[in-house]
């Protein structure tokens, strides 16, 4: 694509002839070396020239780069690592990437995978000769050039007698092509992690699918470590091959040497998979990992021919709907995950129902005090408070989720990660009670609300429970935690409003989706009386939706949601005493459910190349009382995890960009480059509006400006790649109660945080 208005006309002396991509991180040029060599610079942006961190890791890539330069790897030809706008050149290689490749024409075989196989081996012991790992090893890191396979995109590598850059709370990497222990251990991280990754891509370039594939992340993370490969669809000859590379322990793999000594003596001719029309990727996961980084720029997604620029280490680039199929419940579940498994959930998706203000809850007005300050002075804290971290266990020992919160005088009240609900005291994260789900937790499903006197939260089935239904809403006392009922529910809000929210709570009453997805039921939430049902209207699939004591429906037609692609969905007002519903306005989709301000409901406008969710290029405001729908375009796409709080859009991007968005006339208010990567958010406090990662690390910044209040360090083993998340942060007066990966929780004084570093 040709440059664009501000893009440079040359960089480090070097004339640009094209813009190749663009991401989170930088952008990358076609450019000409003075003899007419074509080479592809990366070059960062500006706001990273700061961050001493970001530097480091730069200068690593570079040299890792230069290390690994071969006959199967992009060339480094120069770079700049400490210019004011740091840069690297290195050789274009044109071609699709084997994720274009497969996507496109399905899976390799004969001559075409053997060729593959032989020249990614030999890429690897290149770059192992010299000491590196690449540790990122995946489909859009590979380009079939003309002259033959190329790895590249050393961004994530790693000398091997160096210490590695992976701090606690940032593992890096896409499950699907990630070793075990490179999800348990990644500091430790060697060469034969290289060897396993291998063993996953060239499963999935025989077969479309990868060899742990699963319905999302975390039950892909977890296969990884406990679960045997699938590789019945692989050729038997390559089978032979691969399955020792998918060793568990690191010490029973070939080496790349040793690989490719089998691999050269494998036929000419492989033969091809035997799966039934098996083309292109399966599940929306899968397209999600096959969206990577092309030169890891982050979170932008505008491809290019030859170098393509994807979403870097994307885990949710939009909601997980595979589960939202008919037919399909087994696969709603998701299996448990391991320490550092990535956390994934839907848009918004998490607690009660959407505030006045917002799914962010809060007011999130005013302008950020000085210093640390970022709650109100005279808030108070809890007689005896410490800040405090606590870990709290599920119903399952083996399912380190997360948890989402609300808080209610002086308790907090979680759900999510095998936990129905548990109250826990704000002062010192002591534990009143837990009530634990036996089962494999939905994704993203967490409480569904609270009352003065009831908590509700989601039950799931253990998987060998021979009856009773797979998923319920239960209603617990708030103050000794004892059942007081159970319902069977229904799971596909989030194929029709981008949210993971089945039930909601209005008033005293709890709204859910019965276990038919075929009508709403009416309860008073703590003695789970009956109060009326409504079915949906013909031919469609509604999910409830609170905005405090009001209640409407979102509705979409029964074959959008069965193609997994809702463009018309409509907004219905519902009769809280009867469960009529009103007349629909129907909304320009595909679009995501953010919150309500001024009465008004505002949706998020779904950016899409094909399947794929790539961003946000609109806004939609609904009025439910004229029945008036205004749209407003975003200036540009933004990528990555929408929340809203104050009246105000915000998107966290995966690179720790915050940019927030007037939801009226979608202008853009301010942006902030934060250090908080793949953060959701926002959750708002008195002057202060806070963002925080799987990891812990917290960000607090003023809703006015966003000017940064202060920032933590992590607190928890996870990825940060993720999108989509729903608020971690639950704001309690001067208190903010952190979840993280784990099932970690964790209290800090809002007027007093720890200090970073």
């Amino acid at each position: 694509m040709s440059l664009r208005a501000g893009d440079p006309a040359e960089i480090g002396g070097y004339p640009l002839e094209a813009r190749l991509g663009s991401g989170g991180m930088g952008t990358v040029f076609l450019a000409r070396t003075d003899s007419g060599r074509p080479v592809a610079i990366k070059l960062i942006h500006q706001q990273y020239a700061g961050d001493d961190e970001f530097r480091i890791r730069f200068r690593q890539e570079v040299a890792a780069a230069r290390r690994v330069s071969g006959a199967f790897t992009a060339a480094v030809v120069d770079a700049a690592p400490d210019a004011e706008q740091p840069w690297m050149a290195t050789t274009y290689i044109e071609g699709d990437t084997l994720a274009q490749r497969i996507g496109a024409s399905g899976p390799l075989s004969g001559t075409q995978l053997r060729a593959l196989a032989v020249g990614l081996t030999e890429a690897l012991r290149d770059i192992h000769r010299v000491g590196v790992v690449h540790r990122d090893l995946k489909p859009s890191n590979v380009v079939l050039s003309p002259e033959g396979p190329r790895v590249i995109d050393f961004g994530i590598s790693r000398a091997v007698d160096q210490q590695t850059l992976t701090m606690t709370g940032r593992v890096i990497g896409t499950p699907p092509f990630m070793s075990p222990e490179q999800l348990q251990a990644p500091r430790g991280v060697g060469p034969r992690s290289d060897v396993f990754s291998l063993g996953t891509l060239l499963v999935y370039a025989a077969t479309g699918q990868g060899p742990f594939d699963a319905d999302s992340p975390y039950m892909t993370a977890y296969q990884v470590v406990h679960e045997q490969p699938a590789l019945d669809l692989v050729p038997a000859a390559l089978r032979a091959v691969v399955e020792p590379c998918l060793a568990k322990e690191p010490e029973g793999r070939p080496s790349a040497d040793e690989l490719l000594v089998l691999l050269r003596d494998l036929p000419g001719d492989l033969g091809s998979s035997t799966a039934d029309g098996a083309v292109g990727r399966t599940s929306e996961t899968d397209t999600q990992h096959d969206l990577g980084t092309r030169h890891d720029l982050g979170t932008g997604h505008e491809p290019g021919a030859g170098h393509d620029v994807g979403t870097g280490p994307d885990l949710g680039t939009g909601p997980d709907r595979r589960r939202d199929v008919p037919g399909r419940r087994a696969l709603r579940r998701w299996r448990p995950v391991l320490a550092a498994a990535v956390a994934v959930a839907a848009v918004g998706g998490g607690l009660a129902a959407l505030t006045a203000t917002g799914a962010g809850g809060g007011t999130g007005g005013g302008t950020g005090a000085p210093g640390h300050s970022a709650a109100a002075p005279g808030a108070p804290l809890p007689a005896g408070f410490k800040p405090w971290r606590k870990a709290v266990p599920g119903g399952r020992e083996d399912i380190p989720d997360e948890l989402r919160c609300l808080a209610r005088g002086d308790a907090v009240f979680c759900g999510g990660g095998g936990v129905v609900a548990t109250r826990v005291r704000t002062s010192d994260g002591s534990r009143a009670w837990t009530a634990k789900s036996p089962g494999v937790p939905v994704q993203g499903m967490h409480l569904v609300g609270a009352t003065d006197d009831t908590v509700l939260g989601y039950r799931f089935a253990a998987e060998d429970s021979p009856q009773g239904p797979a998923e319920e809403v239960v209603a617990l006392d708030a103050v000794s935690g004892r059942e007081l009922w159970s319902v069977p529910s229904g799971a596909r809000s989030r194929a029709v409003t981008g949210r993971t929210q089945d039930a909601v709570v209005a008033g005293s009453t709890v709204v859910t989706v019965d276990g038919s997805n075929s009508r709403f039921e009416a309860r008073d939430a703590h003695s789970g009386k009956l109060a009326w049902t409504t079915p949906f209207p013909s031919g469609s699939q509604c999910a409830p939706v609170a905005a405090g004591t009001e209640l409407h429906a979102m509705c979409a037609m029964n074959a959008e949601v069965d193609a997994l692609e809702v463009r018309h969905p409509t907004l219905r007002q519902v009769d809280r005493a009867s469960g009529k519903l009103g007349r629909p306005v129907a909304v320009k989709g595909p679009a995501v459910l953010m919150g309500v301000t001024d009465g008004t409901f505002v949706l998020l406008r779904e950016r899409r190349e094909g399947a794929a969710a790539v961003g946000y290029d609109g806004v939609a405001r609904v009025d439910p009382a004229t029945r008036k729908v205004t749209y407003a375009r975003l200036a540009q796409t933004y990528a990555g995890t929408p929340g809203m709080a104050g009246g105000t859009v915000y998107v966290s991007g995966q690179s720790g960009l915050v940019t927030a968005l007037d939801p009226t006339t979608g202008r853009k208010k301010w942006s902030r480059q934060t250090n908080v990567e793949g953060a959701s958010g926002p959750a708002a406090g008195p002057g202060a509006l806070y963002f925080s990662s799987a990891t812990g690390r917290v960000v607090a910044l003023s809703p006015r400006d966003g000017r940064s209040l202060w920032t933590t360090d992590p607190q928890a083993d996870g990825l940060t790649g993720e999108q989509g998340a729903s608020p971690r942060v639950t704001v309690a007066g001067r208190t903010l109660i952190v979840a993280a990966a784990r099932n970690t929780l964790f209290a800090v004084d809002a007027l007093k945080p720890p200090k970073s570093g």
